[in-house]
């Protein structure tokens, strides 16, 4: 498995013969927060089941731990959180607890703190906010320690303020504990603020995996250059100590900054005998790459 922690071959999924998850290979390294973005009925919950074990694929195979240790070593948020809303957190925790033969009062208490809930541990959590739901959710999920830890759009439908707090929490859990953590979303823009590595899928396939960087540089502003002669261009500007471009077609340079150097590029170039015929800025923001690259099918 090389680095990874996960690693799914050919992953596939049929209903009734048709594929919601159409041969996916999944790379996820011991540590990364990986988000899975997509629109929705896209098969990131399929793929998620799959491999937490509440399903099993059609074709294919999951690398991770050994299968004896994998419901062990996994914790998962899938769809919607189990909570019984006339027991408080603490007693809803206990439950899942017996019922997975690790009980440990103190262990509850810890991760109660962790999620932030200690001062609500005794209400019940019918009275909970949804944000508080999220929380108790993941808190579940981390019953027994796992090292893999699952989340199935833990944003979805949350206030400003819900949201904030569960991306803080799946930030803190990376930081401070290590852990690895997939989660979905079908908004690249919020998914962004905690993921560091990416997985766009859509109609059952994956599309492409990129990492942050490579994220941010796919949407960073650049100014592209049309001209018919690239070479002189080229010249003038490595003359002017502007170095950071790069010919990407016969009549195209892309240099990378934003539209304010555009005015003085133009002037530069056209002074110095260099035909332009176009100058602007290209790029874009999250979502509109995001957009880009599932087409108008995921909209």
């Amino acid at each position: 498995m090389k680095d990874f922690l996960l690693e799914t071959n050919v992953l596939t999924k049929k209903y009734g013969g048709k594929a919601v998850v159409d041969h996916v290979n999944l790379h996820i390294k011991k540590g990364e927060i990986y988000g899975l973005i997509g629109p929705n009925g896209a098969g990131k919950t399929t793929i998620m089941k799959m491999i937490a074990g509440f399903a099993s694929p059609t074709e294919g195979e999951i690398k991770l731990f050994s299968d004896k240790d994998r419901e062990r070593r996994i914790g998962a948020l899938i769809e919607a959180p189990g909570v019984i809303g006339n027991l408080n957190a603490f007693d809803n925790m206990k439950l899942k607890a017996l019922a997975m033969g690790v009980y440990d009062k103190q262990s509850i208490l810890d991760i109660l703190n962790i999620v932030g809930l200690e001062n609500d541990k005794r209400k019940k959590t019918k009275n909970y906010s949804l944000g508080m739901k999220q929380r108790l959710g993941i808190g579940l999920a981390l019953i027994g320690h796992p090292d893999f830890l699952i989340l199935d759009e833990p944003i979805n439908g949350l206030d400003p303020q819900g949201i904030t707090e569960v991306r803080e929490l799946i930030i803190k859990l990376s930081t401070e504990r290590g852990m690895t953590i997939l989660i979905s979303s079908h908004i690249l823009e919020e998914l962004s603020k905690v993921a560091n590595v990416f997985g766009i899928i859509n109609h059952g396939k994956l599309i492409k995996e990129l990492t942050e960087e490579k994220l941010k540089a796919e949407c960073e502003e650049k100014i592209e250059i049309i001209t018919e002669n690239t070479d002189l261009a080229s010249s003038i500007l490595e003359e002017n100590d502007i170095k950071d471009f790069e010919v990407v077609e016969a009549d195209k340079i892309h240099l990378c900054g934003n539209r304010s150097k555009v005015p003085a590029i133009n002037r530069m170039l056209v002074q110095h005998g260099v035909d332009i015929n176009g100058i602007h800025v290209i790029g874009s923001s999250l979502e509109n790459y995001y957009l880009s690259c599932i087409g108008n099918g995921g909209n």
